[in-house]
């Protein structure tokens, strides 16, 4: 199965004993699941461990509360606004350790070493009282060529064993970042783990899903947009409209809408708020396609509609 098309829960859905991976392909995408992880953890009194490479450990709470003013600091209101990252590192709830000081404790990567540390790490954060653990590791260090690190695919389908057989009070993400991890590799990786996790929906009534995407920024639609599905769809496409520069709607999985639906995607590049956006429409129905033209929707500067092929 390539990697990214199979099953994903999305980490708000995480229970303890899950092992999950996150393929991503920008930091927007990584920093949305990985706050509400960190938040949803601490709000539920567990320990969250967090194992960091690609970002200095001095900068995670910064990075996570969107405060370090990088190119992927915009977004649409998340659940964590407001949470004090900081503040929950200084309780010890939140805790932040290298790769490095993690992983090469002995000067090289040993699955054995590593698995008996983060077991130690589990019984001491239950011994002090939290009823969980939550661990995230950053795996860019396996592609440092650091002693041992070659048996990391080995590390993750034993840490899956473990998580499988064992009743395991804890639950774990592995990062990999598909800007540096190709296709072949990503495949094996997942096949170490129990599945995917993804950022949270925006919004999911069983009629009509809107997930987040990233790159480009936008949002996917499954299901039907129409008249019932419409008003709550109007609120979270405003929001996601009024924070991107370019909005994309993949319409892949649409596949129903009436009127109100025209109305809402013809109008998606004009939020309540601000200049107009441009607006992608990829994926669209030859139908849908042809009635968002009929309605006069590319004569608007900056708007375009790919259809669905195949």
């Amino acid at each position: 199965m390539p990697a990214g098309t199979g099953h994903s829960k999305a980490v708000g859905s995480m229970q303890l004993g899950d092992h999950l991976c996150l393929f991503f392909d920008s930091d927007a995408e990584r920093r949305s699941v990985m706050a509400a992880y960190v938040r949803d953890g601490v709000r539920a009194g567990h320990k969250v461990i967090y194992i960091s490479d690609a970002v200095p450990a001095r900068d995670v709470a910064a990075w996570l509360g969107g405060g370090d003013g990088g190119p992927d600091t915009v977004g649409p209101p998340r659940e964590d606004a407001g949470f004090d990252f900081a503040a929950a590192m200084d309780a010890g709830h939140f805790v932040v350790r290298t790769a490095e000081e993690t992983f090469l404790a002995s000067g090289r990567f040993d699955p054995d070493e590593s698995l008996a540390l983060m077991a130690t790490e589990i019984d001491l954060a239950l011994v002090q009282g939290y009823s969980g653990v939550r661990i995230a590791g950053e795996a860019r260090f396996s592609l440092r060529r650091w002693p041992g690190t070659e048996r990391h695919g080995d590390f993750e389908r034993m840490l899956d064993q473990v998580f499988m057989t064992t009743d395991l009070k804890a639950m774990a993400i592995c990062q990999f970042d598909r800007r540096w991890f190709d296709e072949e590799r990503l495949a094996e990786l997942e096949a170490g783990h129990m599945g995917r996790v993804r950022a949270n929906d925006h919004y999911d009534d069983g009629a009509l899903r809107i997930a987040p995407t990233f790159t480009p920024p936008g949002a996917a639609l499954t299901g039907v947009l129409d008249a019932e599905t419409g008003p709550a769809a109007e609120k979270v496409l405003a929001s996601v409209a009024s924070t991107a520069g370019l909005l994309c709607l993949d319409l892949h999985g649409l596949t129903g809408w009436d009127e109100t639906g025209l109305r809402l995607l013809a109008d998606a590049d004009r939020p309540a708020l601000g200049a107009n956006r441009g607006l992608l429409l990829r994926g669209a129905a030859p139908e849908l396609a042809g009635r968002l033209r009929e309605s006069g929707l590319l004569t608007r500067s900056g708007v375009s509609i790919e259809e669905r092929t195949g």
